[in-house]
C-alpha cells in the first residue's frame, strides 16, 4: 500500500477554491471522518464588518489514486447583505436578502443576520503520477459545490458551481513544497451574477517530527463579481497526529485584498477507521 497524499482544505470556507496544504498520510483505504469550526472577519469593501462562522463535517474515502470527499457546512453570517459566503461582495438585487426581511422590501445594501446549511461539496481527486519514492506527485481533482444553502437568507447563490484544479508537491527532506491551479464555473441566478475565474496557490510544508507538520501557503482568486475583488490571502497551519487515527488541524489566515476576509481562524479533529 503506498504513502498517500491527503490535500486538505482550510480557510475561506472551506468552500469552492479553498487552497490544498499537502501532508503525507496512510490513509488508503480507509474512511475518515472530521468536524472543525471556522470563523473569519472582513469588510469585503463595504463600510460594514462581515463576521462569518462555519461548522464543516466531512466525509472521505482514500484508495491507492483516489479521494472522495463530502463536506457539508453549517454557516452563521452577520454583516453586509451583500456579502456571501465563498464568494465576497456582489450585486445582491434579491428582495428577501439578509437584513431585507422575509416580505420583500427595499433592494440597497443593508445589514443582518442568518444562519442554516451552507453549500454542500463533492469532490474527487485523482494521483495523475507519483514518483516512486512518493517524493513527488501530481493530482487532478473535480469539484461540485451544490447550491443547497438559502440565497433569500444571503448564505449563498442558490447556483451549483463546477471547478477542476491540478495539485503537485516536491519533498525534500523534512520539507515539503506544494502549488496549484484550479478554474471554477460559477453559478449564476436572477439576482447574483458571477463570472468563471481561475486560483492558484503554492507553498511549504516542515515535519517538525513524528507527529508533527507546520506549513504556510498563499492563495489568490480573481475576481468572479462585477462589484467584487480578487482574493489574496496567506495563511498557516499545525497538523498534529495523535495516533494512526485521530488528528488536529489549526490554523490562521491574513487577507490581502476586498475579497478575502481581514483574518480567519480555524480548527478541526479527523478520525480515520
Amino acid at each position: 500500500m503506498r504513502n498517500s497524499h491527503h490535500w486538505m482544505i482550510v480557510g475561506g470556507l472551506l468552500l469552492i477554491g479553498a487552497p490544498a496544504a499537502h501532508a503525507a498520510t496512510s490513509d488508503s483505504g480507509r474512511f475518515s471522518l472530521s468536524a472543525g469550526a471556522d470563523y473569519s472577519s472582513g469588510k469585503y469593501g463595504t463600510d460594514t464588518t462581515t463576521d462569518i462562522w462555519s461548522v464543516p463535517v466531512t466525509a472521505a474515502y482514500q484508495t491507492d489514486r483516489w479521494t472522495f470527499k463530502l463536506v457539508v457546512p453549517y454557516i452563521n453570517i452577520s454583516g453586509a447583505g451583500n456579502v456571501i459566503p465563498g464568494v465576497g461582495k456582489v450585486k445582491n438585487g434579491n428582495p428577501k436578502g439578509r437584513g431585507r426581511g422575509n416580505g420583500g422590501g427595499t433592494t440597497t445594501t443593508s445589514s443582518g443576520s442568518a444562519s442554516g446549511l451552507g453549500d454542500i461539496t463533492a469532490s474527487a481527486g485523482y494521483e495523475l503520477f507519483g514518483s516512486a519514492d512518493r517524493t513527488f506527485g501530481l493530482d487532478l481533482t473535480g469539484k461540485v459545490k451544490f447550491g443547497t444553502a438559502d440565497e433569500n437568507k444571503g448564505l449563498g447563490t442558490g447556483k451549483n458551481d463546477y471547478g477542476l484544479s491540478l495539485d503537485t508537491y516536491k519533498v525534500s527532506g523534512d520539507w515539503t513544497a506544494f502549488g496549484g491551479v484550479g478554474w471554477m464555473k460559477y453559478g449564476s441566478s436572477q439576482y447574483i451574477k458571477l463570472k468563471n475565474g481561475f486560483n492558484a496557490n503554492i507553498g511549504a510544508d516542515y515535519k517538525l517530527g513524528p507527529s508533527d507538520n507546520i506549513g504556510a501557503y498563499y492563495y489568490y482568486r480573481e475576481r468572479i463579481a462585477d462589484t467584487g475583488a480578487a482574493q489574496s490571502e496567506i495563511a498557516g497551519y499545525w497538523n498534529h497526529k495523535f495516533n494512526e487515527s485521530l488528528r488536529v488541524q489549526a490554523y490562521a489566515l491574513a487577507g490581502f485584498a476586498d475579497g478575502s476576509p481581514d483574518y480567519g481562524v480555524g480548527a478541526s479533529l479527523k478520525y480515520s477507521f
